[in-house]
Formats: structure tokens, C-alpha cells, sequence
């Protein structure tokens, strides 16, 4: 194998360099395995798909004390930050607001993510970006990967492969490692085995993936959920210069004229600069308009947030999805694993999902390379640990916001609902909530008003 690879075999093969895929990258490489890390993008980061809000780690620390947070999440590149955040304030559809203090960052998705898939590189992982996996070839040892992209069309085989390829991840769909969503006979067979590189040699297909302007178009014409329950929002979103903002607080409006079954923010990015951008699901929306059409509404008619974002100008439009469901059933076999996005590890109540990517990544990559030094010693080769692991540490925190999510919908569909929940509930207990913690005594004022 010539440049810009420098073999055929790996370890470890991880898809996608985000957050989940860089840092699993850089804690196998760290652990003595030959690593290749690949990206279908040909520049890491870019285009960019998140709003790029992350809580400080103190901030996590706080809410979910069980989990382990890597030393790159308490620690962030400081080229990545674009502003620092003390305050997240709440709009409801009749115009009262309660906010609460949240230490965070509105980070550069480009550059956070470039400065972790460079570290993953340093340590040693093999990064190809601008290629695609297109099938993947399992027998009873070994899977076979085969890529194409701008450097052109090979094969490489690996003992294990980490799936960090997002919401849409071919690598969770081809083992069986993803929600019940439609699915083909043999995807079936195959998730129901759970041992799919002990079936003898078969290849999966790559599919195609969603288009911004899909996104864009969404609610009435694409299909993100299905008959199974499994839901998946989208986040449709302007970078916007000349506006006239609170520069360290994130603003988040409710109210079914705008944000029918969702929520609307607005970021700071610093220098009078704006992420703002809107998240909906098809289930809750009554109106049949496109997520542009909602958002653009919004910056032109809403009370507030009109003065504030009047005389602004769109520097560009940035679409992706958000699963909102939680976690598959599984989420690893003997020699698969998914991370990230690809494997629902975001907070269902407000679609963040960059502390449990990092910390996800980290478990998987140290996992990864302990089964194929287990595997070296004649142990056997399993990666059963990552899914222990990751569902100890915050696996009861993501099931919680689900059910906290379920909850919030039913009060979603109905601005005089939200209105009412706003006047019940605290500023403190908002932000408890919008991390899945709902006390007792708070479900019974909820499931009060919902009489």
C-alpha cells in the first residue's frame, strides 16, 4: 500500500472523524494498535452539521457525577471557541422568560474538530479523509473494508471497527447495532445473531446520505422517523452576522407558530455574530411548512427576536439530524462498536451530544485496543466491555432524558400547556429537566396540568 496509506492491515478501523471517531482514534492508538481512522468528508469538519454548543465539564460534572469525562472535554482547543456562555434564558409563547446560570462554549465545528482528529494522528492513528466506506466483507477473524474516495478504490481488513459515522451510520445498520427501523431480511437475521463476522463471509452496501437541501426542505417531504416509535429530529440552522445579541447567553424560544413541537435558539459566536437555528420533529408538527419556512418566520415575525436578529445577514446554512429516541438495544458485538451520534448517545431533551461522543470515543478506542491485545495472547477477541462500560456511566442519564423528552412533547403541542409548565416550575428545575433529572414531586405538578 503506497501513500497515502502505509499497509493493508489494521487493528482498528474507525468511520467518521467527529468527536466519537477522533478520540476513539487517538485512545486505541494510544494503546499500541495499528489504527486507521477514515472520513467521507475531504475536509474534517466542514460541512458543518451541529450548532456547536457544549456545557463546561464542570457543568456535566455536576449533572451526571457518575460519568468520566476525557481530559479533551475539560480541556478544550481554545482556537475552537468562538464565545463562552454564563447564562441560557427561556422564551414562552406569550413572551415571559425565566433563565438560569450555565457555564458553556459556542465552539468552531471546523476547527474543534480538525484539532481532535490531528491529535488522533499524532498518536499515531492513520487518518484518510475524503473516502467512503462503500461494503464491508466479514469472516470468522478478520472483516475486510472496502473504501473509495479521492485517493481511489482498496480493500483493508481489520479485527475491529468502531462505527462513528453519525445518525445515519452504515457500520450501526450493517451489524445490527441501531434501532428498529426498516430494514431488509437479512439486516434482520443479522441483528438478531449479533455475531456477524462468525457467518461466514457477506457484504453490506453503503447508502446515500441526506443533503442539506433535503433538510431544509423538511417535515412535509422527507422521512426521518417510522413505524416503530424510532424518532429522529432535525436541526436546520443561519450563521448570522450583524445582529444585536446578548453575547454570553443562549436564548431558546418555544410556541407552535414558529416551532410547532420544538424549540428555536440563538447562540452567540461573539463579534455580533449568531448561531441561530431551530430543531423539529415530523410527529408534533400540525403545519405542513418547511423547517427554512418555520425558521425564517421567526427571524421575521416574532416579537423579540426579531429586533434583536433585524439587519442581519446569512453567512451560511448549516442542516443535520438529531436522534432523540436514546441508545439501541446494542450497541456492540465481539468486534463491532458504535459511538457518537451512531449509536444515540445525545441528550433527547435538547439534542446535545458532544460530552457523550468524547466519552464514548475514549471508552471505545481503550476497549479496542485491550481486545486485540487480549486477542494477541490467545484470549479471544471480544469488545463486549464498551457496552458495559459506556451504559454505567451515563447510560441510566440518556435513558432518562427519553423519558423526560416524552414527557415534554405532550406539553409541546399546546402553547397554553408550556405556558403553564413556564409558571409552575423554577429556573432551577428547567435545567434539571433539560437533562432528564424530573424529582417526584415535579412529574406530579407536570401530569397536574396535563388534566
Amino acid at each position: 500500500m503506497s501513500f497515502p496509506l502505509t499497509q493493508k492491515n489494521y487493528d482498528a478501523v474507525i468511520v467518521g472523524a467527529g468527536p466519537a471517531g477522533s478520540i476513539a482514534a487517538k485512545y486505541a492508538a494510544f494503546g499500541g494498535i495499528d489504527v486507521l481512522f477514515v472520513d467521507r468528508k475531504r475536509e474534517i469538519g466542514a460541512p458543518i452539521q451541529c450548532a456547536g454548543f457544549t456545557p463546561d465539564a464542570s457543568e456535566i460534572e455536576k449533572l451526571i457525577p457518575g460519568m468520566t469525562l476525557p481530559k479533551e472535554m475539560k480541556k478544550l482547543p481554545k482556537n475552537s471557541i468562538l464565545c463562552k456562555t454564563k447564562k441560557q434564558r427561556l422564551y414562552t409563547p406569550d413572551l415571559k422568560s425565566k433563565e438560569f446560570d450555565v457555564d458553556g462554549y459556542v465552539l468552531d465545528r471546523r476547527i474543534f474538530d480538525t484539532e481532535l482528529a490531528e491529535q488522533a494522528a499524532s498518536a499515531g492513528a492513520e487518518l484518510l479523509c475524503g473516502t467512503t466506506v462503500t461494503s464491508v466483507l466479514s469472516g470468522s477473524t478478520k472483516h475486510t473494508v472496502r473504501l473509495h474516495g479521492i485517493f481511489g478504490k482498496f480493500d483493508v481488513t481489520t479485527k475491529v471497527i468502531i462505527g462513528a459515522d453519525g445518525p445515519n451510520s452504515f457500520i450501526g445498520k450493517t451489524f445490527g447495532l441501531c434501532h428498529n427501523t426498516k430494514t431488509t431480511a437479512s439486516d434482520s437475521a443479522i441483528g438478531s445473531m449479533g455475531q456477524f463476522e462468525n457467518t461466514g463471509p457477506q457484504e453490506r452496501m453503503g447508502r446515500p446520505e441526506s443533503t442539506v437541501s433535503d433538510l431544509a426542505n423538511s417535515i412535509s417531504d422527507f422521512d426521518y422517523g417510522n413505524d416503530s416509535g424510532y424518532e429522529r429530529g432535525i436541526g436546520f440552522e443561519y450563521k448570522m452576522t450583524d445582529v444585536d445579541i446578548d453575547s454570553d447567553s443562549l436564548e431558546m424560544f418555544f410556541g407552535n407558530k414558529y416551532v410547532p413541537g420544538g424549540y428555536i435558539w440563538i447562540f452567540p459566536e461573539g463579534d455580533g455574530k449568531a448561531n441561530v437555528g431551530i430543531g423539529l420533529r415530523k410527529s408534533l408538527c400540525t403545519e405542513k411548512l418547511s423547517a427554512r419556512e418555520f425558521l425564517n418566520r421567526f427571524i421575521r415575525e416574532h416579537p423579540i427576536a426579531s429586533e434583536k436578529l433585524k439587519g442581519g445577514k446569512i453567512t451560511s446554512v448549516i442542516a443535520g439530524i438529531i436522534p432523540v429516541s436514546g441508545a439501541p438495544a446494542r450497541t456492540a458485538t465481539n468486534s463491532v462498536m458504535v459511538a457518537g451520534d451512531a449509536a444515540g448517545h445525545v441528550m433527547a431533551t435538547n439534542g446535545g451530544g458532544i460530552p457523550f461522543a468524547m466519552a464514548a470515543g475514549k471508552i471505545a478506542g481503550e476497549v479496542a485496543a485491550e481486545a486485540v491485545l487480549e486477542d494477541q495472547c490467545g484470549r479471544g477477541l471480544s469488545t463486549a466491555a464498551y457496552e458495559q462500560r459506556w451504559r454505567a456511566e451515563f447510560g441510566e442519564a440518556l435513558d432518562a432524558s427519553v423519558q423526560a423528552r416524552k414527557l415534554m412533547d405532550k406539553f409541546l403541542v399546546s402553547d397554553t400547556r408550556i405556558n403553564a409548565a413556564f409558571k409552575l416550575l423554577p429556573a432551577d428545575k428547567m435545567k434539571e429537566m433539560q437533562c432528564g433529572k424530573i424529582s417526584g414531586t415535579m412529574k406530579r405538578g407536570l401530569d397536574l396540568l396535563l388534566k
